[in-house]
């Protein structure tokens, strides 16, 4: 699972976080430092993410080094994330800046549910985040909680 933090939403949007766990478990988590043309910010993100801009200039990583730490952990792989249609530009939009492309396949979280499945999401997402008091709103805690949340539906085992 993967999951990126963002300046905002729509035009003129950027990543600025993004982290994901492995089927294993491990996570992963790395601030994006903005690159230059990057400008816009929305006060109402910060407030759900709690990520100022200075804290990302300050602690974020250029594009670049993001890119080569994901392509360590993911490439060749299919990762999954239930925003598919922001992370997907967000994602490519790194890489872009990054010079590069992805080395993975990036898929919506829904092409793994049944129809019966997709109904009982919300309810189960939310008894997870209820259950690990998971509410901080970054990327690699909401991407823990996607994961333990599609195990608990698929009936898998939950680590």
């Amino acid at each position: 699972m993967i999951d990126f933090e963002a300046c905002g939403f729509g035009a003129g949007s950027y990543p600025i976080e993004v982290g994901f766990v492995l089927p294993d478990g491990r996570a992963f988590c790395s601030l994006i430092r903005p690159e230059p043309g990057w400008t816009r910010w929305d006060i109402g993100a910060e407030a759900v993410h709690g990520i100022s801009r200075a804290t990302l200039e300050r602690h974020g990583r250029p594009p670049g080094d993001v890119a080569d730490l994901l392509a360590g952990h993911l490439d060749g792989l299919c990762v999954y994330s239930d925003g598919w249609g922001h992370d997907f530009a967000w994602l490519h939009q790194l890489y872009d800046a990054a010079g590069r492309e992805p080395g993975f396949r990036l898929e919506s979280l829904r092409t793994l549910l049944s129809e019966e499945a997709a109904s009982r999401w919300p309810a189960v997402k939310a008894a997870v985040l209820a259950r690990t008091g998971l509410q901080r709103h970054r990327a690699s805690s909401d991407a823990r909680v996607l994961q333990l949340a599609l195990q608990e539906l698929l009936g898998q085992p939950v680590g």
